[in-house]
C-alpha cells in the first residue's frame, strides 16, 4: 500500500464517522426535548384529572341539592293533592 491508499483509507473512514455522528447528535436532541414535552404533558395531564375529580365533586352536590328540592316539592304536591281530594270527598 502507498501513502495515497492509506490517505483515502483513513478520509472514508472519517467520512463514514461523520455521516453516523450527525444523525445520532440531531437524534439524541430530539429525544431530549421529546422527554421534556412527555413530562410536560404528565403534569398537564395530572392536574386536569385533579380538576376533573373537583368538578365532578361539585356537580354531584349540586345534584344532590336538587333532589332534596326535587322530594321537598313532590311532598308539597303529595299534599295538597292530599287536601283538594278531602274537599272534593267531604262536596259530595
Amino acid at each position: 500500500m502507498d501513502e495515497w491508499t492509506v490517505v483515502t483509507v483513513i478520509a472514508t473512514l472519517i467520512g463514514i464517522c461523520a455521516s453516523v455522528i450527525r444523525p445520532l447528535i440531531s437524534l439524541n436532541g430530539t429525544i431530549t426535548r421529546l422527554t421534556a414535552a412527555v413530562n410536560v404533558l404528565e403534569k398537564n395531564i395530572s392536574g386536569l384529572a385533579a380538576k376533573n375529580s373537583e368538578s365532578h365533586a361539585k356537580i354531584w352536590d349540586k345534584v344532590d341539592e336538587h333532589e332534596e328540592l326535587l322530594n321537598c316539592h313532590e311532598t308539597r304536591l303529595v299534599l295538597i293533592e292530599n287536601k283538594a281530594a278531602k274537599y272534593k270527598a267531604a262536596e259530595n
